[in-house]
């Protein structure tokens, strides 16, 4: 069964994509490089950058509790969240 994980990239308007996956440097790339699986808000937004990736979850379930939780904080609290677990 996969493990899955949330992660936060930063795009060049400095605001902070969030979203969940099994493979996490594959989605990345998949942002920054692939026109066709990229989210189209980061397709808009690179050059980008991975600023977080979560402990894996071990299931979908629980990853997007967690992901849920991290988009209802503001940019500023996103900003501490992530240097405080880093």
């Amino acid at each position: 069964m996969n493990k899955w994980c949330v992660y936060i990239i930063e795009c060049k308007n400095k605001s902070l994509y969030t979203g969940i996956t099994t493979n996490v440097q594959r989605r990345f790339n998949e942002h920054q490089y692939d026109n066709k699986k990229a989210s189209k808000y980061c397709l808009k937004l690179r050059p980008l950058k991975l600023v977080y990736k979560s402990l894996f979850f071990e299931n979908k379930s629980d990853a997007s509790k967690e992901e849920y939780r991290i988009k209802q904080l503001s940019h500023n609290a996103k900003k501490k969240f992530i240097k405080t677990n880093t």
